[in-house]
């Protein structure tokens, strides 16, 4: 190491089930340069541990219970630049990975990944890189290099950008409290935007609205089968 010490990076762990929170620990405090300050098991407690170790890292589930990993991650990295998030997750689908990084999240891995795997992301995203598990790395270059939007269907060009993100996930069968907690945003704005498209597409009613949406091909984006 040339004489260099190497620095130790400070990890929080949230998560609400408490054996895998339990067996994580205790798998990154067998990893040299690695300490653990601290775990949570909902968003409160979590921004709360931040608040008060500022670790360089929080692993991050996206699932808490009745609550939302995404809220959380959403709030540390506004208060907490310097924290990087890396969700670590069962989901693998491309609305969870998108929200992820929409939030802010630095890097993002499935539970079921190697532990190798878990130590180079912290060790990645705490010296301010990004990392994606293999199972998604493609689709998250697809997103920061605009592909996947650059893929959506070319109807209905009277719609934003961000009415066509909304669009796309009514087409997916999604309420609006589904796409407020995908998108990040809240009830009240997807209820706006929804009323836009309506509007602007001249659908009598939502079920119309998600016939003619997929028609045009949205809904079954980024090979994710329709139901």
């Amino acid at each position: 190491m040339n004489g260099e010490t190497a620095r130790t990076v400070t990890v929080a762990v949230v998560d609400d089930h408490p054996l895998f929170r339990r067996g994580i620990i205790s798998l990154l405090e067998t990893l040299e340069g690695v300490e653990v300050v601290g775990d949570a098991a909902s968003v409160a407690d979590a921004l709360a541990l931040v608040a008060a170790r500022e670790p360089d890292v929080v692993l991050m589930d996206l699932d808490l219970g009745q609550e939302s990993g995404l809220d959380a991650t959403r709030t540390i990295t506004q208060r907490h630049p310097s924290v990087a998030v890396l969700v670590l997750t069962m989901h693998s689908d491309d609305r969870s990975l998108f929200a992820a990084m929409r939030a802010g999240a630095r890097g993002y891995l499935l539970k079921v990944a190697a532990p190798r795997e878990v130590e180079r992301a912290i060790q990645a995203v705490a010296e301010g890189q990004a990392l994606f598990g293999a199972d998604v790395a493609a689709r998250a270059v697809a997103y920061l290099t605009g592909s996947a939007s650059a893929s959506r269907p070319a109807r209905f060009p009277e719609l934003t950008e961000r009415e066509a993100d909304v669009l796309e996930l009514v087409a997916r069968g999604l309420d609006n409290g589904s796409i407020a907690r995908t998108l990040v945003l809240t009830s009240k704005t997807v209820r706006n935007y929804v009323y836009s498209i309506v509007t602007k597409l001249g659908a009598p009613d939502r079920s119309a609205l998600i016939v003619m949406a997929r028609e045009a091909g949205f809904g079954a984006r980024a090979g994710e089968p329709r139901d």
